[in-house]
């Protein structure tokens, strides 16, 4: 089941993160966490998402892989895009290319999470 979409069995309405565990000390956090944008995607959604990321956002290797036209491609990165809202935000400040590059590599390796890049994408 997708977290993000999970919905209540009694109302239908959308469920919310309420509790985080650590597996190796037992410690949990309780309180009203926000989803992260990409969570809140479809499975299907996220790895559409992933496969751009690796293709570097090729659409011709997109067309490839989901074997579907260029408009296809096009038309599902516009549909992903219209549910990543506070992502959108981002259009309307200013970075440099270089920090911008930085950003997507050091996200890319790893060394930092998605939340932390759209963190400095604001800065």
């Amino acid at each position: 089941m997708n977290i993000g979409k999970a919905k209540c069995p009694n109302c239908a309405r959308d469920m919310t993160v309420a509790r985080l565990v650590c597996d190796d000390c037992n410690i949990r956090i309780e309180a009203m966490f926000e989803m992260p944008a990409l969570a809140k995607l479809s499975p299907e959604d996220q790895l559409f998402v992933t496969a751009f990321v690796h293709s570097h956002g090729s659409i011709k290797q997109m067309e490839k892989f989901f074997r579907v036209s260029y408009p296809t491609v096009k038309n599902r990165l516009a549909s992903i895009s219209s549910q990543l809202d506070p992502i959108g935000e981002l259009d309307d400040k200013q970075i440099d290319s270089a920090q911008y590059e930085k950003i997507l590599d050091r996200l890319s390796t790893g060394e930092i999470s998605v939340d932390e890049a759209i963190d400095r994408f604001g800065t």
